[in-house]
């Protein structure tokens, strides 16, 4: 956290800066589950339940859309500090559930684990979770002119929220059809960002994939 809070400082949104101070988060100490769903639950329902490692995507979906983030319980290594390739809880709450305390995040990130949770279809389950991918985990978000990163893997990691920054990442608006079109990578580090102009906006197009698929 002291390593990237004066890079999120700068180049965060507002959004995620103002639910990083919601949930009461501490430099110095691991977080308490139970205290931080105590702050987030009375501002949007939302709850981090600790689990112990991956669920499997039906469960995942139905804590979503129950407003129960699951949130693993286990911290990578010093010598793994740059890179897991699974969630810990460094990725899961200083990443992820800041934004759970945006009422409108919150609101379509509720919605897309109802969406999903009601899909049978392992082509359209891909591509909405092309869309999670694209927001949830490598979201950004244009704010007075510049890029904000406010997805949980640009949040949590030092070296993909630097390609932001230095502008090695291409972004492109955000267009739904494109977005659920791209093929992920996610070995390496993601060459093709889109950019929202506002959360109402992933919202409406949740909406808009649920009328297409399924």
């Amino acid at each position: 956290m002291s390593r990237r809070l004066p890079q999120l400082e700068q180049h965060a949104c507002a959004e995620y800066l103002d639910g990083f101070k919601q949930i009461g988060l501490q430099v110095d100490r691991l977080p308490d589950l139970t205290a931080v769903s105590a702050r987030l639950q009375p501002r949007t329902g939302w709850q981090s339940s600790p689990v112990s490692g991956f669920l499997p995507a039906d469960a995942f979906f139905e804590m979503l859309a129950a407003r129960m983030f699951p949130t693993t319980t286990w911290i990578r290594s010093r010598e793994a500090m740059e890179y897991t390739p699974e969630p810990d809880i460094f990725h899961d709450v200083f990443g992820h559930v800041p934004m759970h305390a945006h009422p409108v995040f919150a609101d379509f990130l509720e919605h897309y684990g109802k969406v999903c949770a009601g899909l049978t279809s392992q082509e359209d389950l891909e591509r909405m979770g092309r869309l999670f991918w694209f927001t949830v985990e490598f979201g950004v978000i244009r704010e007075q002119g510049k890029i904000k990163v406010y997805g949980s893997g640009l949040i949590s990691s030092h070296g993909e929220c630097t390609q932001v920054v230095e502008g090695k990442v291409e972004v492109r608006d955000f267009e739904l059809d494109r977005v659920l079109d791209t093929v992920v990578d996610v070995s390496k580090m993601q060459p093709v960002l889109y950019a929202i102009e506002s959360f109402e906006q992933i919202y409406e197009a949740t909406k808009e994939a649920e009328g297409r698929l399924g």
